[in-house]
């Protein structure tokens, strides 16, 4: 790991101060940036985004692709975490901090919104960011696809109907341009552009060629992180310096389930002995959320100054920094991991 991913999450850091701080001096200008948007999907973080998935996208190989059925393990572990674990816990956690812990701090409709926020989040996984992380774990980026891929395909069935039980409302309307918008933009665009990169640097099988220009594009994520960081803390200067004491508390609950879905997948994909390189984007895709969906979802159903919003928002805040620190978990442990599989197979 070179020197500038070494000390990432200090770099992350610096860009989290440097966004709140642009923001709060500059909020016309962020307030613009936050109205270039198609489908409640904004184009400037849409176009960051791409910046960082496009140079991982041309590292995989589809002819490996058809392997991951060999390794069902990694897919199995992540939708039952995903689908049949998560949203619940999620529910749970938002219930017993917002309904009992913080109950004389906050009143019951700002209670009620808050849960349903966190819920929304619960019910999202992750679609873009997950291959940021796979990369920085060393993970297979071919299996990552196909969790990532399988994953948007029961969320377009699965998630109205989870999020209807869950938030006790019959009538959700899920914004489908927001969510197949995201699909295309952060998987489907970017995976084409890589295939045909990558047909056309290989076409002669000089695999020296396609390594030079992937080595070249690879910084390219890493700078698209931290300009979408910059971007999404700016965007938010205002709402954290307004309500800081909500900002913190909708945080405690959603830290805790965001570390405690992680752990679970992690000792399960252990008991299960799953490879590092499947196991690490497979826990990872467990922990992180589709927080632009469940932003556009908060706002269409309680609005734009609601406390769901504000819930979702807050989830936007918290995930990079803590992803940032399981990836050096993941990858502190990477031998101790091996280690134990293999001891226990």
């Amino acid at each position: 790991m070179g020197l500038f991913e070494r000390y990432l999450s200090v770099w992350v850091g610096l860009a989290i101060v440097v966004g709140v701080l642009l923001g709060n001096q500059l909020p016309e200008q962020f307030a613009l940036i936050a109205s270039l948007e198609y489908a409640k999907v904004n184009l400037v973080i849409a176009l960051l985004i791409w910046v960082m998935i496009y140079p991982m996208m041309v590292q995989i190989d589809f002819t490996a692709v058809k392997n991951v059925g060999k390794r069902p393990k990694g897919l199995l572990l992540t939708l039952v975490i995903n689908w049949l674990i998560k949203p619940f816990t999620m529910a749970f956690l938002g219930w017993l901090f917002f309904k009992v812990f913080f109950a004389t701090w906050v009143d019951p409709q700002t209670a009620s919104e808050y849960i349903a926020g966190m819920i929304l989040l619960g019910v999202a996984p992750c679609t873009a960011m997950v291959f940021v992380w796979s990369q920085l774990t060393k993970g297979d980026p071919n299996y990552t696809l196909v969790q990532v891929s399988v994953n948007d395909l029961i969320m377009v069935v699965a998630f109205a109907p989870i999020c209807a039980f869950l938030l006790g409302v019959s009538d959700i309307q899920v914004p489908w341009e927001t969510l197949l918008l995201s699909v295309f933009l952060y998987v489907v665009l970017p995976l084409i552009a890589g295939v045909l990169t990558r047909q056309l640097l290989n076409r002669h099988g000089d695999s020296q060629r396609l390594n030079a220009f992937v080595g070249q594009i690879k910084p390219w994520s890493m700078m698209g992180l931290l300009a979408t960081v910059v971007l999404l803390f700016g965007l938010q200067a205002e709402t954290i310096l307004a309500q800081p004491q909500n900002i913190v508390l909708i945080a405690i609950p959603l830290l805790i389930q965001t570390y405690g879905i992680f752990f679970i997948a992690y000792f399960a994909a252990q008991k299960l002995k799953v490879e590092h390189a499947v196991a690490a984007p497979a826990c990872m895709i467990a922990t992180s959320n589709f927080f632009e969906l469940a932003v556009a979802v908060a706002i269409s159903l309680f609005g734009l100054h609601s406390g769901a919003a504000l819930a979702t928002v807050v989830g936007v805040l918290v995930e990079v920094p803590v992803m940032l620190s399981l990836v050096a978990f993941v990858n502190w442990c990477r031998s101790r991991y091996q280690h134990t599989i293999s001891s226990n197979g």
